[in-house]
This record gives C-alpha cells, sequence and structure tokens, in this order.
C-alpha cells in the first residue's frame, strides 16, 4: 500500500505504509468516537465553510469502521490494506457529501459509499476475467457467494429460490455460480510449476496461424477472387449505374444523391432506386 499520511487533532498523526498494517489499526482504534452533536457540529462546518479540519476529524474519527467492514471481504483474497484504502476513499466521499440536517448519523450514510467502493475494488482485481460486467451480475457476485458458503454447490430448488429472492433469472444464477467455481489458469507458467500445469496451459496448445504461409497463401488467393469478382460483377452493370455507384462508393469526394440528379437530369429518388437495384446486382453476383 502506498504511504498515506493524515493529520487529525495536533497530537495525532496517522501513519499508512506497507509494513505498519496493525499500527494503522492500532492507532485508527485509538481516535475517540464523535458524540452526534459533534458530528452535527463538524459536519455544519464542512457544509457551511468548506472547513477541511473539520473534514479531518470527521474522517478520522470512523476510520475503524472502515477497517471494520473491510474485514468482511478479506475472503477474497485481496490484502486487507488495500481494502481498507479503498473503503477509506469510500469513506471520503460520504464525508463530502452528508447533509447533517437530514437526521442520520455519518456511519449510517457513509456504510453504503465505503462497500461501493471495496465492491469495485474486488471487481477490477479478483480475478484477471471480469467475472461480472451487469448490474445482476454485480449483485449475484457478492450475494451469491455469501449463499454458497453455507448451501455448497446449488441444486434446482436453491436455485429457483435464489434467482427470486435476488430478482434474477435462474441461468444467471447458473452462470456465476460457474464463473465462482472457475479458478484462474496462467497462459504461460513459469519453470516453477509442475509439468501438469504447463501442459494444461493455454501457451502449450492455443497455436498462432496468422503467420502460416498456408493460411497468408489462402487469404490473398481469396482476396484476389473477391477482387476479380467484384470487377467483373461491375462490368455487367450499364455504364450510368456503374458511374452511380463509383461517385458514391468509390471516390474520395462522395457525390451526394442530388449532385447526381443534377448531372443525369432525373430526381434524387430516382438515382437512389437505381443505386440500389445495382448494389442488389452486384450483391447477386458475387453470391453466385
Amino acid at each position: 500500500m502506498s504511504h498515506a499520511l493524515v493529520r487529525g487533532n495536533p497530537d495525532f498523526t496517522l501513519a499508512l505504509t506497507s509494513g505498519d498494517l496493525t499500527g494503522y489499526i492500532q492507532a485508527a482504534n485509538r481516535v475517540p468516537v464523535l458524540s452526534a452533536e459533534e458530528e452535527h457540529d463538524l459536519a455544519t462546518r464542512l457544509q457551511r465553510d468548506n472547513d477541511l479540519d473539520a473534514a479531518r476529524r470527521l474522517v478520522l474519527a470512523h476510520l475503524r469502521f472502515v477497517v471494520h467492514v473491510a474485514r468482511g471481504y478479506k475472503g477474497y483474497g485481496l490484502p486487507l490494506g488495500d481494502l481498507i484504502q479503498e473503503g477509506n476513499i469510500g469513506l471520503m466521499k460520504a464525508v463530502k457529501r452528508f447533509d447533517p440536517e437530514v437526521g442520520v448519523r455519518l456511519v449510517s450514510f457513509a456504510v453504503h459509499w465505503i462497500r461501493a467502493e471495496i465492491h469495485e475494488f474486488i471487481l477490477r482485481n479478483w480475478r484477471i476475467v471480469k467475472v461480472a460486467t451487469t448490474k445482476a451480475q454485480r449483485k449475484l457476485f457478492f450475494n451469491l457467494r455469501s449463499a454458497k458458503k453455507r448451501l455448497g454447490w446449488l441444486n434446482g430448488e436453491e436455485v429457483a429460490a435464489v434467482a427470486k429472492d435476488l430478482g434474477v433469472k435462474p441461468e444467471t444464477v447458473l452462470e456465476m455460480e460457474s464463473r465462482l467455481s472457475g479458478q484462474d489458469v496462467a497462459f504461460d507458467p513459469t519453470a516453477d510449476d509442475d509439468d501438469d500445469d504447463r501442459s494444461l496451459a493455454p501457451a502449450a496448445y492455443l497455436q498462432d496461424s496468422r503467420m502460416d504461409p498456408a493460411v497468408l497463401l489462402e487469404s490473398s488467393d481469396w482476396e484476389a477472387n473477391r477482387v476479380d469478382a467484384l470487377q467483373e460483377a461491375l462490368e455487367q452493370l450499364d455504364e450510368r449505374s456503374r458511374n452511380i455507384l463509383a461517385q458514391r462508393w468509390l471516390a474520395d469526394d462522395k457525390a451526394t444523391l442530388q449532385e447526381l440528379a443534377d448531372r443525369y437530369q432525373v430526381s434524387a429518388e430516382r438515382i437512389r432506386q437505381l443505386e440500389n437495384n445495382a448494389m442488389k446486382k452486384l450483391k447477386a453476383a458475387l453470391e453466385a
């Protein structure tokens, strides 16, 4: 974790470093808890006067709560220090938006911001391949994981119950259960990995054939044949239709329907019809 220094009261300095997480947590727990009156006064000063010292005191007094929330996400295999740091970002966002006149304590308001930041961090870092991309999948990611701790693999009834409870389709539950149960595989294992890991890694059986001479020759021949077929199909069109297509699709400075209509002394709609008919003839010729 990067070094961060937070100052609150004159006699309090809180340093969070990569090697002193325990000291950080102990220091956070020593910060006095604010009374409702103190919290309201500080939040009012921040909202009315943009008092940064009041904001710092509000943040410092709630760092212990961030630690408490972050500990609930230790099962995702991510460093607790990183989870705390992301939760602190959510806390600071909450302090900035907190309205003391609403009548709720800051901790009740901030918990949603803290969890939102931690959730985003977990989704970005839990696996290389994202397991949750839609709103429904994000909801499932956190709720289904806790359900699986109690239930293990879900049967049909449990899948239906989870789907109904979370407001998603049973197919979405099954898909997320499969993603949560899968394991990440290194594309190219190191020499320290055993033989089975190296033989099953994607790098051992995924072949890049883009530079294969046979593939390159086939692609070149296919492209040449398509060009010849297109040229032959164009030659089957009458001169006017061929010129309309050339002016509308092949020229660097493409002509408008009205410009071609003025040139051939017809309506713009007639030019559009000629263009469509010519395109249909080309398509038929190329598909023959």
